[in-house]
């Protein structure tokens, strides 16, 4: 096919572009296309891990409705397996909270403890200072001040009254009268007036007089 003087200035233009230019656009596109591939890929793969974290986690949830000798040991099972394979997400931070609360109502703290301390340690930042206010309260039973006072330290801004409040618990446990009142004061006013743990604060504070 003939082509004119104009038509055949635009065609060479078009190739001196394509040479100039026709090795990088592929570049650009395979890139592109492996990298949609790529996030394709990672979708798939989060929805992959988070359908088979789901599973050990109802069956963790139902370890610890059961009863027996052998629930503890499904408890652990599970979350073992949540600990090493899935603790990138959610349900193994969920999972954490779930089996240290089974486990303390078996009365077998170490393991309770162990699993509060995995979680305080995680990235899960939503569930780190509820692990560290629970690993305070278990310290506290077992009378272990310091390191239950060590837990309460660099509180989240959300979390300051709650982490004040199990301060002054400590504190009263130890005899520390003066300091208890000061930590509760201070849970009062983070917590606010309308809070509905401001009320047991207030009683906590009466206790002592103050």
């Amino acid at each position: 096919m003939a082509y004119d003087l104009d038509e055949q200035e635009q065609i060479d233009q078009i190739k001196a572009w394509w040479n100039k230019y026709g090795t990088l656009v592929l570049t650009v596109l395979i890139i592109a296309t492996a990298a949609v591939a790529a996030w394709r890929g990672w979708q798939w793969y989060e929805g992959h891990q988070s359908s088979q974290a789901r599973g050990y986690f109802e069956a963790l949830e139902e370890a610890g409705r059961s009863q027996g000798e052998e629930s503890v040991a499904r408890i652990n099972a599970a979350m073992k397996t949540l600990r090493s394979d899935y603790a990138a997400t959610d349900y193994a931070a969920r999972g954490a909270l779930v089996a240290a609360s089974a486990l303390a109502s078996r009365k077998d703290l170490p393991g309770a403890r162990a699993q509060l301390e995995w979680l305080a340690q995680t990235k899960h930042a939503a569930l780190v200072p509820v692990a560290r206010l629970r690993l305070a309260a278990l310290f506290l039973d077992q009378k272990e001040y310091d390191s239950a006072l060590a837990q309460l330290k660099d509180a989240p801004p959300s979390f300051e009254g709650l982490f004040a409040d199990r301060r002054g618990d400590i504190l009263a446990a130890q005899g520390k009268s003066a300091d208890a009142k000061k930590a509760w004061n201070a849970a009062i006013e983070s917590l606010g007036p309308t809070n509905p743990l401001t009320p047991i604060v207030k009683l906590k504070l009466d206790a002592l007089g103050g």
